[in-house]
């Protein structure tokens, strides 16, 4: 069945038996709607997918991923994902079109303007980091943790969205995916995919939110191409964040540097650990006001939103 348009074209007025309320929002390659069930009458969101030619099928196949992994997972700083559905072109034809039923998240992420106070950033990425501690007790990687993929609600809870890159742990892509600017060397150079590549993800977000700048790695954003055969221990790590910026807690320095390393073993191997330490570091900004200088309203740097999903190379 295909949507039934409104009279805006830009806009349908139902998708799979769905009243579309508004558009909210946009991904690489698909629409976010605020969506009604006619008969429940309650509002959720709907991530919708078309297929306008072959090279799409990657994105209805990472929507589908979504689902796999996301209706396995049931943590309070995850957005819920409820049910997968898809048009295909007679019986056993393509896919025409997918979309994704999910929690209505009514939030902000962190790569907007306002820059949070360090207490907030702690008691944030906290939230996140036992979101992904949650994937990986049971087997999965989000594998594109940035700053648009956290979003903070009015009440200070920490959604993690998007599960479009997530994959069983272990999982070596046939394609390098991740977000330029935040993307581990292991993907990047498509090896092994792991917990620890998480650690990385969150650590180059860390980074940012603190910093508004990303940090020095293997895939720039910006950039289309990715050294397979470049040794990522050489690249150049950052200065500690607290003597590039004095207003930047210590803690958070040293917690940044030791989820960044190029070297997979040579980073913090767990994110309950992160999300302790994370706890620790609120709880001393709160009580001696450490990082308050941070909080405020400014413009943003740079904060790639991209997801990076390119074919093999050859001989790759």
């Amino acid at each position: 069945m295909s949507p039934v348009m409104s009279s805006s074209s830009a806009i349908p007025a139902e998708l799979f038996g769905y009243k579309v309320v508004e558009r909210i929002g946009e991904g690489a390659a698909s629409v976010v709607y605020a969506v009604m069930d006619p008969k429940s009458r309650q509002v959720m969101a709907l991530k919708h997918v078309i297929r306008r030619s072959d090279k799409d099928q990657r994105f209805i196949d990472q929507v589908e991923q979504e689902h796999k992994v996301g209706s396995k997972l049931d943590h309070v700083n995850i957005r819920g994902i409820k049910r997968f559905m898809k048009n295909n072109k007679f019986m056993f034809g393509a896919t025409l079109d997918a979309a994704l039923l999910m929690e209505l998240v009514d939030a902000s992420t962190l790569e907007g303007p306002f820059r949070p106070s360090g207490a907030q950033i702690g008691h944030y990425f906290a939230q996140a980091a036992r979101a992904l501690t949650h994937m990986h007790e049971r087997g999965f990687v989000h594998a594109d943790m940035k700053p648009s993929n956290m979003m903070v609600c009015e009440d200070g809870t920490v959604k993690v969205i998007d599960l479009g890159q997530a994959c069983v742990v272990g999982t070596v892509k046939k394609r390098v995916q991740g977000t330029p600017g935040y993307i581990a060397p292991e993907q990047a150079q498509r090896r092994e995919i792991t917990p620890v590549t998480d650690v990385y993800n969150f650590g180059a977000t860390l980074y940012w939110v603190l910093m508004r700048d990303e940090i020095p790695c293997i895939l720039p954003s910006g950039s289309s191409r990715v050294s397979r055969t470049g040794d990522p221990s050489t690249l150049k790590l950052p200065k500690p964040l607290h003597e590039q910026d004095p207003r930047v807690p210590a803690e958070f320095s040293d917690l940044v540097m030791q989820c960044i390393h190029m070297d997979p073993g040579a980073r913090i191997q767990s994110m309950q650990l992160v999300a302790d330490r994370l706890d620790v570091i609120a709880a001393n900004c709160r009580r001696t006001g450490a990082g308050r200088e941070l909080e405020g309203r400014m413009g943003v740097g740079s904060a790639p939103d991209r997801a990076y999903d390119s074919e093999p190379s050859r001989g790759s």
